[in-house]
């Protein structure tokens, strides 16, 4: 990450009370960094290792140069390549204009957000603003953090006074992208259908249209493609493929295309707080791989992942320490996923030589285009979820060639929970909730530093051992005589019930009321352990509930649970 103290924001929507006067809108604090050297599983496009190259005639040269060398071989060139590059920036912002006209449209949200703290309540709505634009299929673009946690979305067509009701058809947290539709016939009259083109290179000029905050019309910025490379997405967290560019993008550009020529080269999502014209776009191969799997398995598929955690071999002693000769190169095996397909295959300490072909530097980098270079892990995320991968691995001075199914895998801990309720358990007045990162984010901006610490690294560093595996905790206790003396042992992991390991809230709930004990025993965390009389703890849980208008002992999902059981029950019965 940075060495300064900018951060990467997410572009949050306008909220509806901004003023001229506020900058940009805060945004949660992305997690904080993960530990130095270890190359994450994140997928990104396998099609980008594919040099692109596009000749440009030099001014005052008869020979040719490609468009790559204006960054990486300026001493073969002279300064009419840059002229050459950007002399089109003023007729691609005109004709950005035009399209945007007919392409480009406003996004109104209403969102509500769930509290973690007290789970069965949301916080007081807020309404805000985005930008979107409409792709073939009459379908809307826009990010996912613009409708997050809706409850209502209306879109505006550019020059229309008039607002559509819209249905949010799909969303990508990870990739920060939504499709909406809207049914309304109406708006679909005069607008203009945009196009994917492709990833832009170094200093080609891209024009960002949208509606930013400082005026209701609509706008547009032009600038050029800095760098592509792996960047955190903020709403989401993870790492995938970004594009870098000097264009101003502000809060309302979220979701707004960034065009070159009559293309949409990506969609305008964060910036760099603290820095000037420093934003973020998502780039075409993650928006293709979000809507092709939409139209394949009709949801949203996200991004696979081998599951391993490397570490570079740069060291010398190192690679001899693991017999790789001179010639050979790759990446240490640290951590495999224990749910991932690689678990069944490889090893600790396997070192991983190539991945469908593509030799892996000792810094864990493959080649991108010319002259650049990217994790090999890019190379995963177009692949299908169950797709065969073939990774070249040494294993004990041995070359081995193995076949490996790539699929999305999920965390221990979730890093989001967004358009969904949170799970809980109500008993004795002692709340149980699964450990989630939005319930962290509940102690603030700078939630790393000011929520618990242990909970906070089991959050960042556990991996799953067994399919939907969740850590349980008290989160607080809600004060009756049942509890009295139990009332300082919140936020501390619940381990046991009665002596039977916890795998996860729906299960804690199942062991709570099938209790046939006369007593009720909880171990938790650091040794602490709850008994209660289950009797008397069963009568207190209705008179604590009342007494805080909790309006159920739990969540939707666990009442719904139950009641597939008692069918089951009721079933084998009959």
């Amino acid at each position: 990450m940075l060495a300064s103290l900018r951060r990467l924001h997410r572009l949050r929507p306008i909220a509806a009370a901004a003023t001229l006067r506020r900058a940009a809108a805060p945004s949660l604090s992305p997690p904080p960094p993960p530990p130095p050297k270890l190359l994450h599983f994140i997928p990104f496009s396998s099609s980008s290792t594919t040099p692109l190259s596009k000749p440009i005639l030099c001014k005052s040269s008869e020979y040719e140069v490609e468009k790559r060398g204006v960054e990486g071989i300026a001493e073969e060139i002279d300064e009419g390549i840059v002229d050459h590059v950007r002399q089109g920036s003023d007729t691609d912002a005109y004709a950005a204009i035009e399209l945007a006209l007919d392409s480009v449209v406003k996004v109104f949200t209403v969102s509500s957000s769930p509290n973690y703290f007290l789970p069965w309540q949301n916080k007081a709505q807020r309404e805000s603003m985005g930008s979107g634009f409409v792709i073939p299929g009459r379908r809307i673009v826009t990010n996912a953090h613009v409708v997050a946690d809706h409850t209502f979305v209306l879109v505006r067509k550019h020059g229309s006074p008039t607002k559509y009701k819209a249905e949010v058809q799909a969303v990508g947290h990870e990739c920060d992208l939504a499709l909406l539709s809207v049914e309304n016939k109406e708006f679909w009259e005069g607008m203009h259908f945009l196009e994917l083109g492709d990833i832009p290179f170094l200093q080609e000029a891209v024009a960002v249209v949208g509606y930013p905050q400082g005026g209701d019309n609509i706008s547009v910025t032009k600038g050029v493609v800095s760098r592509v490379e792996p960047t955190q997405y903020a709403h989401g967290a993870a790492q995938l493929m970004a594009i870098q560019i000097d264009a101003a993008i502000n809060p309302g550009n979220s979701g707004g295309p960034a065009m070159m020529g009559d293309k949409v080269a990506g969609v305008a999502f964060q910036n760099l707080s603290g820095a000037e014209n420093i934003g973020y776009i998502i780039p075409v191969p993650i928006i293709k791989h979000f809507i092709a799997g939409i139209e394949e398995k009709g949801k949203y598929v996200g991004f696979c992942s081998l599951g391993l955690a490397c570490q570079p071999t740069e060291n010398s002693q190192l690679r001899e320490h693991f017999r790789m000769r001179p010639d050979t190169t790759g990446v240490i095996i640290n951590k495999i996923n224990p749910l991932s397909d690689a678990a069944k295959v490889l090893k600790k300490d396997d070192v991983v030589l190539s991945f469908d072909g593509v030799p892996i530097a000792n810094d864990g980098t493959v080649p991108f285009r010319n002259r650049e270079r990217i994790t090999f892990d890019h190379l995963v995320s177009m692949k299908k979820p169950g797709e065969k991968a073939i990774l070249k691995v040494l294993r004990d001075g041995i070359e081995h060639e193995l076949s490996i199914s790539v699929r999305p895998l999920q965390p221990l801990v979730p890093v989001h929970q967004f358009d969904k309720l949170p799970s809980y358990y109500i008993f004795a007045g002692f709340i149980f909730v699964p450990l989630t990162q939005p319930y962290l984010h509940e102690y603030g901006e700078d939630w790393y530093n000011t929520s618990p610490r242990k909970l906070c690294e089991k959050a960042l560093r556990e991996l799953p051992n067994k399919p939907g595996e969740q850590l349980v905790i008290l989160s607080q206790v809600l004060m009756d005589d049942i509890n009295t003396g139990y009332e300082r042992l919140s936020e501390l992991q619940v381990k046991k019930v009665n002596g039977v390991e916890v795998e996860n809230l729906k299960h804690l709930c199942r062991l709570v009321e099938g209790c046939q004990d006369e007593n009720l025993k909880f171990d938790l965390d650091e040794g602490r352990v709850i008994v209660l009389n289950y009797k008397n703890a069963k009568l207190a849980t209705s008179r604590i509930l009342k007494r805080h208008r909790i309006p159920t002992a739990m969540s939707s999902d666990l009442i719904d649970e139950q009641a597939a059981d008692l069918e089951i029950k009721s079933a084998c019965v009959r």
